[in-house]
């Protein structure tokens, strides 16, 4: 048999009930706020030019930009530790020249940015320069990377490609020695020409 208790029996054993209906419901404790942003607020904020109206992916068509001389110069470390260091500084990796090999895998990286990152164009570089040089400070290899070409698009990816790929292609050239190699701190450092003309980071 089954006994009902009533709302004054289940006050005695389960203490205060609820008030009743949906208004008392836990899923009425949180209430969605409006946004503070207006939609002219919207309309004037900087946008992704890689993001539709629909939030679809889209390549820019830069067809009305005006052609201009653009350079970009990037960056990026590698820390090697002591001993993998040692062995660069000496020419003693298995591989070969790790630096001079790192080095001709940057230029080549320039230049299939648009194959790697599925939304850059396509462009003609007119110069790619990669150098990488040993940090004793911290048994490193320091990279800078820059690209430069004359047209409607800027040349930051490219730049930001040919370091990580040189850094990429130490850790490659080294990693029988050691798995601890890190490759840290690639950033855009400068960029000139197009709309919004020239921008350097500031430390």
């Amino acid at each position: 048999m089954i006994n009902i208790l009533h709302n004054s029996e289940m006050e005695s054993v389960f203490g205060d009930l609820p008030p009743s209906g949906i208004s008392g419901s836990s899923h009425n404790r949180f209430t969605v706020e409006k946004s503070a942003i207006t939609p002219q607020e919207c309309e004037n904020a900087v946008s992704l030019t890689h993001v539709g109206r629909a939030g679809e992916a889209q390549m820019v068509d830069v067809s009305p930009k005006e052609s201009t001389k653009r350079i970009a110069i990037a960056s990026c470390n590698v820390i090697l530790g002591k001993k993998v260091f040692d062995l660069v500084l000496a020419n003693q990796m298995a591989k070969g020249d790790v630096l001079s090999v790192a080095k001709i895998a940057g230029i080549s990286g320039a230049k299939h940015t648009s194959t790697l990152i599925p939304l850059c164009h396509n462009i003609t570089l007119s110069h790619v320069r990669v150098d990488l040089h040993l940090n004793p400070k911290n048994y490193s290899v320091d990279i800078e990377g820059e690209a430069a070409s004359t047209g409607k698009t800027g040349v930051e990816m490219e730049a930001m490609t040919a370091v990580t790929i040189a850094g990429l292609t130490v850790y490659d050239m080294c990693k029988a020695a050691s798995k601890d190699i890190q490759i840290t701190n690639v950033r855009l450092e400068s960029k000139t020409g197009g709309k919004s003309g020239q921008w350097s980071r500031e430390e």
